[in-house]
């Protein structure tokens, strides 16, 4: 997380080196120094920021995290004031007087006055380097948990006892059967799932079961874990099979990993074996211990638990290999779990009627997770059996998480996964910690969330947007991020959440580094140290102490009423913001010193009463997303068109009136001159009945937009619109709907569409369905609104080899639709 701080740092400095050349003079070698002297603190971190580090460490690891902030703030408040003279005067007589400010600069915040202390600082960490054993990743690994004494925690998965094995009895009984059963090919299962889910439990019961002990040759179980070291669990296999066959190791070189896999694969070639690797986190593992392990056609079997399903599938290597996704346990199954642990020795297993109500609550905190299930149980069960002990563990259950030694297993074990995170992801993932506890949000909201705090880092030939996709994916991929119930149907309005533990943990780690605070009801104070800032609940005297230099981000949740002199307080302390969150908010007003937001990068008014933009958000020279969707704003103001680096304008509403029976979608009027926002990614939803046929022209200029919704379109309009959706080749989603429920949309001469395709929605009629749309190769969901087609359409579509959601409303109105044999 530091070593990510750090890199953001310096791509500000780089920035600033390379815009500001002019104003930095005097200072600009200093700036340069200031830079070099940041990376090589970066050489130190790579290895730093880990869990378990001894005291030392853990201070100059918050030290360079401080002083990384502190320098940023210093580069963002000279680049505002640069901007606010630059508003005042011409830039020229600006560049006559850029001497004398630097020179007015108070001594904390002038960047010339920062190196000594940053050289001081790149010396003391050296010397502790040398001191606590930390070496910089181009000399070598790390050595900076050394003398540190840490217990795995999982050993206890090993050793449940059967009355504690509770909801993975048929799940036993099915991989048995795969392992025992089946065809004589070896073949690999992999146990995917959440750490904590019970993977490890689950291998156990099935490798001790007696009828897979009398199945196979040999059984070898082997614990892997983050920190593995090949060599010695190819020593351990051959010591596992040797000893248990009382064979002599003797002529065996342990100290060769060649002769080790030579030598394992000779004997278990004639072997029927069964091996176990728990705990598997790096896909190259698989690549090396796999050469041990013969396809020798005598049905040997092996089983990887991991919490990746990417290295799940990294080891089907054949058809017939296996990925076993493990899901929670129900609720009841849940319930039967903590009743045991909490009530089985003194209630044998039955919850007293006082506490049903809290232990419910308790349960329903840890979804399904047995880790959490049988801590917490085992902890209650020493508590008194009173509702107030209960209600108070329910209630500070972060804090217990922390400190209680009955928790702090859980805490070490859903820890590892963060830990495990490379540095480009730790940041997006503490990014939950902002949002309440079981919120749900959309992808595309927290991806360009994302982008404008700078976590992401641009790749050659790759977009910010497709880099930052492959991000999400990866945390879904790790299992630290989940489908929320029940939004399954459309995938662009799908939402996402995390675990509520990992959500505590998250907490915890984002409170240790300053990352983000959140503001509860009956906060009084701000320590103001953090990044982000989450307001559950206003108080106007919550900004009356402190400095707010540091804060970047604010977000308000759950509020139900916020004064005009909150609003006038929060744009008065907060001067280096990048993100303004007001979804849901109660405010229907925004004034005109937003423009004075600079740094503002991502501005969302969703659902808010909103009615008017100042014209002032013209200043806003680095705003990239502007959300002012389910608002009744309907027109933009003509400076937005000034802001060049916007990325996204979400602008139509997802409440949708019924007129005649036809659904109408409101839009909002965009003034010409929006093809010169040649970043714009997002422009939904625009009107196009405002317009003449200049607007389409415009639109044709957008090369980069991914995402165009346009509203009250008309039969002579859709030409026009057909040459520029041709030019538009990143299209990913497409949204047109007409003026009426009888007006036709004419889209039939589009004769290249975009290739990339993949959401299309229309509403309105149709003469026949277009002929491109049987083009569109990477199509996932085709919605049909009020289309009156009069040819079945399925012949088109059938054969779209990814379409995963076809919804027709008033689509067809012939009586039958034909669904071939084979097709879809």
């Amino acid at each position: 997380m530091t070593e990510t701080v750090v890199a953001l740092v310096i791509n500000e400095l780089v920035q600033l080196i390379i815009h500001e050349s002019k104003l930095l003079r005097g200072v600009h070698q200093k700036v340069v120094d200031i830079k070099d002297e940041l990376e090589s603190i970066q050489c130190f971190l790579k290895d730093a920021d880990k869990g378990d580090l001894q005291d030392g460490i853990k201070i100059w690891v918050k030290q360079v995290r401080d002083a990384a902030y502190h320098i940023e703030d210093v580069i963002d408040e000279y680049v505002l004031h640069v901007a606010q003279r630059r508003h005042q005067q011409s830039f020229i007589a600006f560049l006559h007087k850029i001497g004398r400010l630097l020179k007015k600069l108070k001594p904390h915040h002038d960047i010339a006055t920062k190196i000594q202390d940053i050289k001081i600082l790149v010396r003391e960490i050296k010397e502790r380097s040398e001191r606590y054993g930390v070496s910089s990743s181009k000399q070598g690994s790390s050595s900076s948990t050394t003398n540190v004494t840490w217990h795995d925690p999982r050993v206890g998965s090993l050793f449940i006892e059967g009355n504690e094995v509770v909801g993975i009895e048929s799940m036993r009984d099915e991989l048995v059967s795969w392992l025992v059963g089946g065809a004589s090919k070896r073949f690999v299962i992999s146990v995917v799932g959440l750490g904590g889910i019970g993977k490890t439990t689950l291998a156990k019961k099935v490798f001790e079961n007696k009828s897979v002990k009398e199945h196979f040759d040999c059984c070898v179980w082997i614990t892997v874990s983050q920190s593995y070291n090949v060599q010695k669990i190819l020593m351990s296999m051959t010591k596992q099979i040797y000893l248990a066959k009382e064979m002599a190791l003797r002529q065996i070189d342990m100290t060769d990993e060649i002769s080790l896999i030579s030598q394992l694969r000779k004997y278990l070639q004639q072997k029927r074996y069964v091996v176990v690797f728990d705990d598997v986190w790096k896909t190259e593992f698989w690549e090396i211990v796999k050469h041990a392990l013969p396809c020798n056609d005598r049905g040997s079997r092996i089983i990887i638990t991991t919490r990746s399903d990417l290295i799940g599938v990294s080891c089907k290597e054949y058809f017939y290999d296996h990925v076993y996704k493990l899901q929670p346990l129900s609720q009841d199954k849940a319930w039967e779990l903590f009743c045991i642990k909490a009530f089985g020795s003194e209630f044998q297993g039955c919850c007293p009627k006082e506490l049903v109500r809290l232990s419910m609550d308790i349960v329903k905190k840890c979804e399904g997770l047995p880790l959490a299930i049988v801590a917490i149980g085992g902890l209650l069960s020493t508590k008194e059996k009173v509702p107030s002990e209960w209600k108070k563990l329910h209630d500070s259950l972060s804090s217990e998480l922390e400190c209680n030694p009955h928790l702090t297993s859980i805490t070490k074990i859903l820890s590892l996964s963060y830990h495990d995170l490379p540095c480009y992801l730790k940041s997006c993932y503490l990014y939950f910690g902002n949002f309440p506890e079981d919120y749900s949000i959309t992808c595309p909201r927290l991806l360009r969330l994302w982008v404008a705090e700078g976590f992401i880092k641009g790749k050659k030939g790759k977009s910010l947007e497709d880099v930052v996709e492959e991000y999400f994916k990866e945390l879904i991929h790790r299992n630290l991020v989940q489908v929320s119930f029940g939004e399954l149907d459309y995938e662009i309005l799908r939402k996402y959440r995390i675990h509520d533990l990992l959500h505590e943990i998250i907490l915890l780690k984002a409170g240790e580094l300053n990352f983000c605070q959140v503001l509860e009801a009956g906060d009084t104070t701000f320590h103001g140290k953090s990044r982000c800032l989450s307001i559950h609940d206003a108080r106007e005297n919550v900004f009356e102490t402190s400095e707010y230099s540091r804060i970047r981000s604010i977000f308000l949740f759950n509020i139900n009423e916020i004064p005009r002199s909150f609003i006038v307080k929060l744009f008065k302390k907060f001067k280096l913001l990048k993100v303004l969150d007001f979804e849901d908010a109660p405010i229907d007003y925004l004034p005109q010193e937003v423009g004075n937001l600079f740094h503002l990068k991502h501005l969302s008014l969703r659902r808010t009463k909103v009615k008017i933009l100042p014209k002032s958000v013209g200043r806003l020279q680095n705003l990239q997303t502007l959300n002012i969707l389910e608002t009744t704003m309907r027109e933009l103001p003509i400076e937005i068109f000034r802001l060049y680096k916007l990325r996204h304008i979400l602008a139509h509403s997802d409440d949708i009136e019924i007129k005649s029976n036809f659904y109408s979608l409101k839009g909002v009027k965009v003034h010409k001159g929006v093809g010169c926002l040649n970043d714009l990614q997002t422009l939904s939803l625009i009107e196009a009945n405002h317009h003449g046929v200049g607007l389409f022209e415009e639109l044709g200029k957008l090369s980069q937009l991914r995402m165009l919704g346009i509203s009250n379109m008309t039969a002579e309009r859709g030409r026009a619109l057909c040459i520029s959706i041709q030019n538009l080749a990143h299209l990913k989603i497409l949204i047109v709907g007409s003026i009426s429920e009888d007006e036709n949309i004419d889209l039939q001469s589009i004769s290249s569409p975009p290739p990339f395709l993949e959401h299309l929605s229309l509403k309105g009629r149709l003469e026949r369905l277009p002929n491109w749309i049987s083009k569109l190769l990477n199509l996932v969901t085709l919605i049909l609104f009020f289309s009156s087609l009069e040819e079945d359409p399925l012949p088109c579509v059938q054969a779209l080899p990814n379409l995963v959601t076809l919804s027709l409303t008033h689509a067809y109105v012939g009586e039958e639709l034909h669904f071939e044999e084979g097709s879809f």
